[in-house]
């Protein structure tokens, strides 16, 4: 095994970083690990790829840039636990290359002092951060619009970045609605038909089993009117558009 600390490839280059950890990075994974966007959505499929790759560029964070506070927040712990646990399997799998002061559960401390901390997904238990250089927000279209509202301060003084990763749950939220914004987010997104590890037969099989609706959102990375909507959200956004007629006099 490489010494991490000591290889300036991989502290210079989050693909050879991958590599060293056994992960061979399709091609948008590339484009990610490479990119320097302070705002980045990801809409990818299911299995796609994005929790591994969100967990590499939070250890590679950690690990080259000391003192950095990597924070990741989903909409329940159990799932940002799920994220993290990657983080710290893929730290164990480098061999600890930098010194831990504190391995938890819910958390890591090195001893350059940089930490990667879990985060509860309710709006009240969260405010005691700031200065995030990194902050991951996994299933990103579940967190409510409030508790998204409350974690982008913490990057207010540092200038972090922020990752927010999801497949697509409604024409609604704020990753929706930054997803179709004109804000200068850098945009992923990746159906299952373009992961190969993803086969033609269990995609159909999944299509007959789970049907149209939420295949198109699992798998096909679609924002959907949900299927009780009475209205639908391009005829919402119609209704608070202003069309007033010029009348030359």
């Amino acid at each position: 095994m490489v010494a991490v600390r000591e290889d300036l490839r991989l502290a210079l280059d989050r693909v050879a970083f991958a590599e060293e950890l056994g992960i061979s990075p399709d091609p948008w994974q590339r484009d990610l690990l490479r990119s320097t966007s302070k705002r980045v959505l990801l809409n990818i499929t299911r299995q796609g790829g994005k929790s591994t790759t969100a967990a590499v560029i939070a250890l590679h964070r950690a690990l080259y840039r000391p003192g950095s506070l990597v924070l990741v927040l989903a909409p329940a712990l159990r799932q940002s636990q799920e994220l993290f646990g990657k983080v710290a399997g893929f730290y164990r799998t480098l061999g600890r290359p930098v010194s831990p002061k504190g391995e938890r559960r819910l958390s890591l401390e090195l001893e350059n002092e940089s930490r990667i901390v879990t985060l509860p997904g309710t709006e009240k238990t969260i405010r005691g951060f700031s200065g995030a250089s990194l902050l991951l927000v996994d299933e990103a279209a579940r967190v409510a619009n409030d508790l998204y509202a409350s974690i982008r301060p913490m990057l207010a003084v540092s200038g972090g970045r922020l990752l927010a990763l999801s497949t697509p749950f409604g024409t609604r939220g704020w990753f929706y609605d930054a997803w179709v914004s004109a804000e200068p987010w850098e945009r992923y997104q990746v159906p299952a038909t373009e992961v190969p590890r993803i086969s033609p037969e269990f995609l159909a099989e999944e299509r007959r089993t789970l049907g149209e609706f939420w295949y198109s959102q699992e798998y096909m990375c679609r924002f959907l009117d949900a299927e009780t909507q009475a209205f639908r959200r391009e005829d919402i956004d119609r209704a608070f558009e202003e069309e007033v007629e010029v009348w030359v006099l």
